[in-house]
């Protein structure tokens, strides 16, 4: 069986998550603090970073959140998540990057910083300087989410694709850490509670960071 490595805040680890029970592929979750130092998720991946899919049967190893959905997606032929024709598929690439480079870095890599990694490795406060910048970065790729799904089925075109779980799995984490105010972006909100809904999402909905609670409202599916 496949071996994930992984912390409940990784969006990436999320996000790979996702494509694995999106296409029925068992997995066991396994922890791994990138943080810390654990021989034997370092020896796995040598640059320290979360996910990592291991299959010992095959002695597989697979890195980068990427890398290891594109692997699926050429391997299992259940629930296609890159579909389509070439300039369709280009484009849930380009989204897909687009959401683990620019959401993550304006958004979730700081939220992660301040909230988590301050409070639970550093022992320090959070900058509120660098929390109203994230939160003005958030509205403004909602706004973004709006303008696809205004103009499109599903945020890369007519089917669900990488592109939609890609963003899901960066927002679940930003709401996780109250990151995300909905005001004024009703389409990007009912598009989430509709991803929220998919049973593919209900074990993320569960997962909890230790030392760190979620909002009331986290694992309700109609917030």
């Amino acid at each position: 069986m496949w071996q994930l490595y992984h912390f409940p805040l990784c969006p990436f680890s999320r996000k790979v998550q996702l494509v694995l029970s999106e296409k029925k592929v068992p997995f066991a979750l396994q922890l791994a603090y990138p943080w810390e130092d654990d021989d034997r998720f370092h020896s796995l991946n040598p640059a320290g970073k979360t996910p990592v899919l291991h299959n010992v049967e095959r002695r597989l190893v697979l890195i980068d959140s990427q890398a290891i959905c594109e692997y699926f997606e050429e391997t299992e032929a259940k629930s296609p998540l890159i579909p389509g024709s070439a300039a369709a598929r280009a484009e849930v690439r380009r989204l897909t990057a687009l959401f683990d480079d620019g959401l993550y870095g304006d958004v979730t890599e700081p939220l992660i910083y301040e909230k988590m990694k301050k409070r639970l490795i550093l022992r320090q406060s959070p900058d509120s300087g660098v929390l109203r910048a994230a939160m003005r970065l958030t509205h403004e790729h909602l706004d973004y989410l709006d303008w696809l799904i205004d103009n499109r089925r599903w945020l890369a075109g007519a089917q669900l694709s990488l592109a939609d779980f890609a963003a899901a799995a960066q927002l679940s984490v930003i709401d996780y850490l109250g990151g995300i105010d909905w005001s004024g972006h009703d389409q990007a909100h009912a598009w989430y509670r509709v991803m929220k809904s998919r049973p593919s999402f209900a074990p993320l909905l569960s997962q909890k960071m230790e030392g760190l609670p979620a909002p009331r409202h986290y694992a309700d599916v109609n917030a």
